[in-house]
């Protein structure tokens, strides 16, 4: 039984790149979903869509590579099941002055750490990536 799917989720990712695959496969969720959406819009993957497998669904990531290296060098998780880690909006973490992103789960939606400012909405900050 999976504790953390977001946890799940960034390790596949992290360890696809490592290995310099063209995509990675995973369970779906409509988390999972709106986090690789944030990592599409902010150009950290390439894209990617959700495949029916006859039972739950399967989520593919298209990851991206700049000069053979991943373009995600760090994902790390923040908040998990055992030390949830919420923030309001005056404290939403800058992430390599702005290079990275923050991402966040608010009362409006999974939203990067810059639409979160713009909206003026805190929550629960799910990762950092750069």
């Amino acid at each position: 039984m999976m504790t953390d799917p977001i946890a799940d989720m960034l390790t596949r990712l992290r360890n696809a790149g490592s290995a310099g695959h063209k995509w990675v496969d995973m369970p779906v969720s409509k988390q999972k979903i709106e986090v690789a959406r944030l990592l599409a819009e902010n150009h950290f993957v390439h894209a990617f869509k959700v495949l029916a497998d006859g039972r739950f669904g399967v989520l593919r990531v298209y990851l991206k590579y700049h000069d053979g290296a991943p373009v995600i060098r760090h994902l790390e998780r923040v908040s998990r099941p055992g030390r949830r880690h919420y923030v309001g909006v005056e404290d939403i973490p800058r992430v390599r002055n702005g290079l990275g992103m923050a991402i966040l789960s608010t009362s409006t939606g999974v939203l990067s750490d810059r639409a979160a400012r713009q909206q003026g909405v805190g929550g629960e900050v799910l990762a950092l990536v750069w």
